[in-house]
């Protein structure tokens, strides 16, 4: 018998760590080849982790919301024979009792880590196993803990930060580092929560994981940016007969059917060239001017979720290219095969809110991005006309969008400017070009 180290693999090049969110093998069950082991999550995206050998899970080195890093031993399995053992990734021979004996004092170590660590099950925030033990030796209550301003990815506490905290604590007397901790308490315990009545009809589900995250985020970006809409309406009834006329033979070409949204992401990578300055981000009194134009394309999910992947230098593709990758991605996204970094780097968002026949809405802008496009239904409706030989009144499509950004670092001006642009672009579409 040979024992074969499952390891937490590479999952992107941004992504360093993962959480642990549901063992779907236990310990003593048989396991075959790609057979999903574990689950884990990232900041929004859920991922398996397949086995590449058969054999027996014999031992699980890391429980359920454990934050793990890339690359570290997970679980081990038993396998039949020197050739098994073999097909772990980095080609290994058979693995040596010393290598053995490290991979049990990496699960002794685990255990005492997750011994000697404060409960954070209360917070929303993540915390690693390391920020939580230096917390415990340092006698740092959750509560003061949630105080920390974390420099991390979404916020999170790291290393450095909690060391830092410690050093200007420790150079406070201690009866004014007790005032400032209470100061500092009492903000959270002053907003009671509204008592919610319950009926016996009434049934209580459990939020999910992403939709806690959603639901942060969504309170985190209302709280950081200070939210503007400008709205205009776009009469796009040369882009529906240009649809209608070339979507069968796109489709006999291209093998991809020809929706509305490439073409209206097309055309707003089009306009974010010719304002750039819709695609920075703020970071504290700095205006980070972003180099390339990433659209974020948010994308309903089954379970009612949402999630957004990130269309990389949209600004470079042509109609067919662009329509491949929103395929694509819409597609993965509602089956759960994204990438964490198939999500990640997004400098501008656009979500379709038409899909569900509302004719606009005021969407809150996805941090750390600056502003966000809501495409409304596209509705026929009857308009005036002008022509040379006078005005007239025809059915015309007709759809309404809608510009959220932050008024810190955008102003009316530009905001309006932005959909103004986009308008000219969409209405001025050429009937007659090829696709």
């Amino acid at each position: 018998m040979a024992r074969y180290e499952l390891k937490l693999p590479k999952m992107g090049e941004s992504v360093a760590e993962a959480t642990i969110t549901s063992w779907v093998k236990e310990v003593g069950e048989t396991i075959d080849i790609d057979d999903t082991v574990v689950e884990v999550a990232t900041d929004k995206v859920d991922s398996e982790v397949p086995s590449e050998v058969e054999g027996t899970l014999v031992e699980i080195l890391f429980e359920k919301d454990t934050v793990v890093q890339v690359g570290e031993t997970i679980a081990i399995i038993e396998v039949e024979g020197e050739e098994r053992a073999t097909t772990d990734a980095s080609k290994k021979e058979e693995v040596k009792p010393e290598t053995v004996a490290a991979v049990e004092k990496t699960v002794e170590v685990a255990k005492e880590t997750a011994a000697t660590t404060i409960d954070t099950s209360s917070s929303d925030r993540f915390y690693s196993p390391l920020v939580k033990s230096i917390a415990q030796t340092e006698g740092i209550s959750v509560e003061e803990l949630e105080t920390i301003k974390g420099t991390g990815k979404e916020g999170r506490v790291t290393k450095n930060d909690i060391l830092s905290y410690l050093e200007s604590r420790g150079s406070q007397p201690k009866v004014a580092a007790s005032a400032s901790t209470e100061k500092k308490s009492a903000p959270q315990s002053a907003p009671a929560p509204t008592p919610v009545s319950l009926s016996g009809q009434d049934e209580i589900i459990e939020m999910s994981r992403m939709g806690k995250l959603i639901s942060k985020h969504m309170i985190d970006s209302i709280q950081t940016s200070a939210h503007v809409q400008s709205f205009i309406e776009i009469d796009v009834t040369n882009i529906v007969n240009w649809r209608n006329k070339v979507k069968n033979a796109y489709q006999q070409r291209e093998g991809e059917k020809l929706t509305f949204t490439p073409i209206f992401m097309q055309a707003v990578a089009s306009t974010i060239k010719r304002h750039p300055m819709i695609n920075i981000s703020v970071d504290g009194d700095k205006i980070i001017k972003r180099g390339n134009v990433n659209l974020g394309m948010a994308a309903a999910l089954p379970d009612g979720n949402l999630i957004v992947p990130v269309i990389k230098n949209a600004d470079m593709l042509n109609l067919v290219g662009m329509t491949k990758q929103i395929n694509d991605l819409a597609t993965r996204a509602r089956a759960n095969k994204l990438k964490p970094d198939e999500i990640q780097g997004g400098t501008y968002t656009v979500t379709n809110v038409g899909s569900f026949g509302s004719i606009t809405g005021t969407p809150i802008i996805n941090q750390p991005q600056v502003a966000i496009l809501a495409l409304g239904a596209i509705v026929k409706k009857p308009a005036v006309i002008e022509t040379p030989e006078g005005d007239f009144i025809g059915i015309r499509h007709k759809m309404i969008v809608s510009h959220s950004y932050d008024h810190r670092v955008v102003n009316g001006a530009l905001g309006g400017m932005f959909i103004k642009t986009l308008k000219d672009i969409l209405e001025s579409w050429d009937v007659n070009q090829d696709f």
